[in-house]
């Protein structure tokens, strides 16, 4: 599986507007949605919540991966924003996040699924490089052709 499998132009933003940690999650949850990627809002909003409670998915170098299993996800999905001057996501390394990545799961796929898809993003945010042609990345084209390297 590659990341763009799961991901498509319609999930990307790279001008994210939000200004907190919480606006992010909703503009990146009304992507999936807009999407039809989710039954219901709310009911994934919750479950991405209650991850973010259990700890911050700010893994450092600039990058937050959100991620929430849900009866509400009908299909696996990533949707992907930058927020270029960056949000307090509570990383360990005391770095705003810039690029973001929520996952959605549906639920009875849970398991597997998730871990395959944040096992190929981890690897591929190691490299600096990588990262910097994403925030250099001018539209949501530009970005989903650099995750085909994913």
């Amino acid at each position: 599986m590659k990341l763009t499998d799961i991901t498509n132009e319609a999930l990307i933003d790279v001008e994210l507007n939000g200004n907190t940690k919480e606006e992010i999650i909703d503009e990146l949850i009304g992507r999936l949605d807009d999407n039809g990627v989710l039954k219901s809002q709310r009911k994934f909003k919750k479950a991405i919540v209650k991850r973010e409670k259990e700890g911050s998915t700010g893994i450092g170098f600039s990058i937050a991966i959100p991620h929430g299993k849900s009866k509400a996800v009908l299909v696996p999905r990533v949707a992907f924003g930058i927020k270029r001057d960056g949000v307090d996501w509570e990383s360990a390394d005391g770095e705003d996040a810039q690029l973001v990545f929520m996952i959605a799961v549906p639920e009875k796929s849970a398991g597997d699924e998730h871990l395959k898809i944040l096992q190929m993003l981890s690897r591929k945010l190691m490299d600096e490089e990588f990262r910097q042609q994403l925030l250099e990345a001018r539209n949501s084209k530009e970005a989903l052709q650099l995750l085909e390297k994913v």
